[in-house]
């Protein structure tokens, strides 16, 4: 009986019951590892033997009796972005290739304290900046469902994990996307939280005002779970919101009767994929015959969306990434003097896309361009944010697609950025707006890759979007179908 293509809360209900033990579980998830990771590519550090030890650790603990903590004894993986003490966080990045955190991200403190099995960190976009995990300092990840195509980004590693059954979840994290797009690429369920749910803290900062974590899972079930276990006041990150935190597997029901679905026009337009338009109004239609309510809303200001986020995220990435000069921590590149070296270390160990965005940001709030560019784009933002309370006055959730196509193919678009930020062009006005979204698969295309429906909520109100995602997901079989690779019969 093969393991690792089970969602994590079947296999917390085995290993409660004793029908399984975690040593038994990590073993048949490595041993996936080792037959599709040479194809994939979905990790850049596996730690197998604290892995088993982790396994053995949580068995004696199983053995003694008593309830178990969800995670408990479950293999998953880590987003390399994310602090974690005596394993090295890369970010992507040649600049932190031998950096290892001397302290663990809040987010991995209280993922620990459920004692799961961590087996290593996962490839992203360099410094979580872009959508195809292609500007990896290390290597390229390749989506399961057809290892030609890209996992999406920037959280690749993290979603082609869980899609290919070398981890039963992983967390990512999302600054303008990078959770939901990769989980609509590879047909798995990823949920970015309302903006401070949970908490920044040890998150190797791309834009302070957008990052997000959240958890990439096989199912909504899976998700919610995560989300109970990570969520929560920190009081190391000022922004992290005092908000009590409910038991999101209570949202967990089929019922979206009487549910107020807006639709909203600015993102059905041209030059998304028609595969994606059916395979997301079909999804509706099914609301619809379970007795939701469709309404048509407008957002008026998405069209000045990507425009907006490609000021400001760059501008605060270019502050963010200044710490990177060789003199604290990190690689250094020798040179004549102090100038030179740092001109050096960031010459040569900046990627091609983290160079792009620092030059922006840089110009975007440089004297004389600062009020033109940056705060004009704040004064977007905040349209953009008016936009979504209007609208929510009208209707419970927003859905329409998570990206405007499927999967394309490595190496299609890398070397065209402004097609690339497109991709982005439904994702990051929740992360201008501080809103939760979740995406879960709602069809597939003619090639057979995953098609993501987007569901957006409230602000502090994941458990709606779960309650409709859930609902849907029980109406399908998506979240029981995985990518099939290395020769695996469909």
């Amino acid at each position: 009986m093969s393991l690792f293509d089970k969602p994590a809360h079947v296999l917390h209900d085995m290993l409660q019951k004793k029908e399984i033990s975690s040593v038994e579980l990590t073993e048949d998830v490595l041993a996936r590892i080792d037959a599709v990771e040479p194809e994939i590519g979905a990790y850049l550090t596996l730690t197998k033997d604290a892995a088993l030890a982790q396994a053995e650790a949580a068995d004696k603990k199983i053995a003694a009796g008593g309830d178990i903590a969800f995670l408990e004894g479950i293999p998953g993986a880590i987003k390399d972005n994310i602090c974690t003490k005596g394993v090295k966080t890369t970010c992507a990045s040649k600049i932190l290739d031998n950096f290892v955190p001397p302290y663990d991200a809040t987010v991995m403190t209280k993922v620990k304290a459920e004692s799961p099995v961590l087996l290593g960190k996962t490839n992203l976009d360099e410094f979580a900046m872009g959508g195809s995990t292609e500007n990896s300092a290390y290597h390229v990840t390749h989506n399961p469902w057809n290892t030609k195509c890209v996992p999406g980004g920037s959280s690749g590693g993290s979603a082609a994990a869980v899609a290919s059954g070398t981890a039963i979840w992983a967390l990512g994290t999302d600054t303008g996307g990078s959770i939901r797009q990769p989980s609509s690429f590879c047909g798995v369920v990823g949920l970015k939280p309302t903006y401070g749910r949970v908490s920044r803290y040890g998150i190797v900062a791309y834009a302070s005002s957008l990052d997000q974590v959240g958890p990439i899972a096989r199912d909504v079930t899976d998700a919610a779970n995560v989300l109970n276990v990570i969520s929560g006041l920190d009081e190391m990150d000022s922004t992290s919101s005092p908000a009590p935190v409910p038991d999101f597997t209570k949202a967990l029901r089929e019922d979206v009767k009487g549910l107020k679905i807006g639709l909203p026009k600015e993102y059905f337009t041209d030059g998304m994929d028609p595969e994606v338009e059916k395979a997301v109004k079909d999804a509706i239609e099914q609301y619809r015959s379970m007795g939701a309510e469709i309404i048509e809303i407008s957002l008026p200001h998405t069209k000045y969306a990507i425009s907006t986020y490609y000021l400001i995220a760059p501008a605060e990435a270019a502050t963010n990434l200044q710490r990177y000069d060789g003199v604290s921590y990190g690689a250094r590149v020798d040179g004549a003097d102090l100038v030179e070296m740092m001109t050096n270390t960031r010459t040569e160990k900046f990627g091609e896309e983290v160079k792009r965005r620092i030059m922006i940001g840089n110009y975007a709030l440089s004297a004389g361009y600062y009020d033109a560019y940056y705060l004009k784009a704040l004064k977007v933002r905040t349209l953009i944010q008016q936009d979504y309370t209007e609208a929510f006055q009208k209707v419970d959730v927003i859905m329409c697609p998570t990206a405007p196509t499927p999967a394309f193919e490595i190496g299609s678009i890398i070397s065209d950025p402004l097609q690339m930020y497109l991709q982005d062009i439904c994702t990051v006005p929740l992360n201008l707006a501080g809103l939760p979204g979740l995406s879960l698969p709602c069809g597939r295309s003619s090639k057979g890759l995953p098609i993501g429906l987007q569901i957006i909520g409230k602000a502090l109100d994941e458990e709606t979007i779960l309650r409709a995602a859930y609902t849907y997901e029980q109406s399908q079989n998506y979240h029981n179908e995985m990518a099939k690779l290395g020769g695996e019969q469909a």
